[in-house]
């Protein structure tokens, strides 16, 4: 497997609170295009000699053509300068061009490689992780990376250069003036120091409370229906501000503390001035400096103070794209969902499955299964009831490795499901949930979804198969209609039977069936029912069980209770135990009767 600069190989992740260590591995991102990057440096360099040479000849200027009325030499030095200009334009337009496209490169590695690796996380990740929070890291954080690499880049190397190169000029011209100049340095330290020290957290803050917010709107949206049923419209308007004031609170600080830098290096700027303005005209009195060194000093503090600006300015920009950048490779940095290097690959799966004597709890501090074993035989139908919190869909969640068991072992067909690969394992499953998801898509697009290689002439049949067909062809555009996310636009029971169709053009040995026909009218529920026979004939089916009526052809029920397997058998032994099994189904009679 490749190496990104992103996987974290040596134990457990770092804390990502290390500005210069984040930048480093922003850098290696920047890096790969070596090339290029060094011919964007290389242009960065030009243009800021060619800005150093600008004050320096108009110095030059006021000193052999001004001053002794040469206008010759004075205009063959104007059109010289002029083509200074006129390169360094070009220069700055190329080398910003070119680091715009490496920005956007790097940004692009960067977001597919955090996309990859969250398909790499294991569920339990996600179940501990708000979506939408997820989500701004996708983008806003992302986003806040890109902006800054499409300029604060150039502008730092260019700034330290223009710094330097400035400093060397002036200390050429005049030594004992530059010294002079320079006495605004230690007031530029400690404001800087005082600012930059405050600005961090709070933008750290910030990019912390809009992952949060992101997070409570995708929230929200996504359980608009439960919103307005329970009439909750105030309630979650007063999270959301609450939320929207943290936010506010904390971008106003960032923003506030940020702000004093550019008025810092105006005063600094003005100050500079007077100091060259002073100190320069009791030197010229004194004939140590030139009036043309004066005038050259003059810009010269103004490029000074330039380039600190920017770097300042820069500087605040950076930490905001740091605190995004902490965040990403925060996820990146995230454990990848383990995987035996010697695991087996599932070529053919007869179905069989058993489990031994396997716990499992999802919180360190209580089991939520103990010791559940059953066996399952090629093809049988096997069904999970009882009452809520019983452990019934762990037990699907276990067998599809969503989760890995703490204690135990289950097996398919007489091998370790823990040394088989994860992908191979779920290529021999089908899911029909209670609550079918769709993507935004065509309705053909979603069926083949279980199988994307499956031709159009197979999708068909397999929604024949569903009794989809038929509803599906009363649509506009029969199989090209375009649905949006989660099936907008069709009914509860026409997404079940899509998301049959679905699960028979996957071809699969094991099925998984989290009771698909609750709140389903009666036609429609026949027409489910059928499906799913035809569905689970020849297949190993594991049935979550709301309703005891639709299990009744089951070869054997389990029965769990807080955890633990407290009666299995048919649907008929079971009854006449008159056991725990015996009362929930008299039970759902007695209900369905009132």
């Amino acid at each position: 497997m490749a190496k990104h600069p992103h996987f974290n190989k040596n134990g457990p992740p770092p804390k990502t609170k290390d500005i210069w260590r984040t930048i480093k591995r922003i850098w290696i991102y920047l890096s790969e295009k070596k090339a290029v990057m060094s011919f964007v440096l290389f242009l960065v360099a030009i243009s800021v000699v060619l800005s150093l040479l600008g004050p320096y000849l108009i110095g030059v200027a006021v000193d052999k053509y001004i001053v002794t009325r040469n206008i010759d030499g004075l205009l063959l030095l104007l059109v010289f300068l002029g083509s200074i200009y006129v390169l360094n334009s070009i220069a700055i337009w190329l080398h910003n061009s070119l680091m715009i496209s490496i920005a956007q490169n790097t940004v692009y590695k960067m977001r597919r490689h955090l996309f990859r690796h969250l398909h790499s996380l294991s569920i339990r990740y996600f179940d501990n992780k708000q979506h939408g929070e997820l989500m701004s890291r996708l983008t806003n954080d992302m986003e806040n990376v890109s902006r800054t690499l499409n300029s604060s880049v150039i502008q730092i190397f260019s700034g330290v250069l223009t710094l330097v190169g400035t400093i060397a000029f002036m200390i050429y011209l005049s030594p004992l003036l530059t010294l002079i100049t320079l006495t605004i340095i230690p007031l530029l330290y400690l404001g800087m120091k005082w600012i930059t020290t405050r600005t961090q957290k709070y933008f750290r803050e910030q990019q912390k409370n809009l992952g949060s917010l992101n997070g409570f709107i995708e929230e929200t949206i996504s359980g608009q229906s439960v919103v307005k049923t329970f009439s909750q419209e105030e309630k979650v308007t007063r999270q959301f501000m609450e939320k929207n004031e943290q936010l506010k609170k904390s971008g106003y600080w960032a923003q506030t503390y940020s702000g004093f830098i550019p008025k810092l290096m105006n005063v600094l700027n003005n100050l500079s001035f007077a100091i060259i303005a002073l100190a320069g005209g009791v030197l010229a009195l004194n004939d140590l400096v030139s009036i043309g060194i004066i005038v050259t000093f003059t810009q010269y503090s103004r490029q000074f103070t330039r380039p600190l600006n920017d770097l300042s300015n820069q500087y605040n920009t950076l930490l905001s794209a740091v605190s995004g950048a902490e965040r990403v490779f925060e996820v990146m940095d995230e454990d990848k969902e383990e995987e035996k290097q010697d695991f087996i690959e599932l070529e053919e799966v007869s179905g069989e499955v058993e489990f031994r004597d396997v716990s499992f709890s999802y919180e360190k501090d209580g089991q939520t299964i103990y010791d559940v074993s059953f066996k399952a035989s090629s093809g049988e139908t096997v069904a999970f009831v009882g009452p809520t919190g019983a452990g019934k869909t762990t037990i699907i969640n276990l067998l599809s490795r969503f989760y890995d068991p703490d204690q135990g072992t289950i097996m398919i067909d007489g091998i370790d499901m823990a040394n088989v690969s994860r992908e191979s394992l779920r290529q021999h499953m089908g899911f029909v949930l209670q609550d079918p998801f769709l993507f935004e898509g065509t309705i053909r697009e979603n069926i083949r979804y279980g199988k994307l290689e499956a031709t159009d002439e197979e999708v068909i049949e397999s929604a024949k198969l569903a009794n989809a067909h038929s509803f599906i062809m009363k649509l506009p555009k029969g199989y090209d209609t375009v649905l949006i996310q989660d099936g907008g636009g069709i009914s509860q029971g026409q997404k079940q039977l899509l998301s049959i169709a679905r699960a028979i053009l996957a071809r699969p040995k094991l099925l998984v069936l989290d009771e698909a026909t609750s709140s389903i009218d009666t036609v429609t529920e026949i027409k489910i029912q059928e499906a799913l026979a035809r569905l689970m004939e020849g297949r190993t089916s594991f049935v979550i069980a709301h309703r005891l009526n639709t299990i009744q052809q089951a070869n054997q029920i389990i029965v769990l209770d807080e955890g633990c397997i407290i009666e299995k058998g048919s649907h008929n032994a079971l009854l006449k135990s008159k056991g725990f099994y015996y009362e929930l189904y008299h039970g759902q009679l007695k209900n369905d009767a009132i």
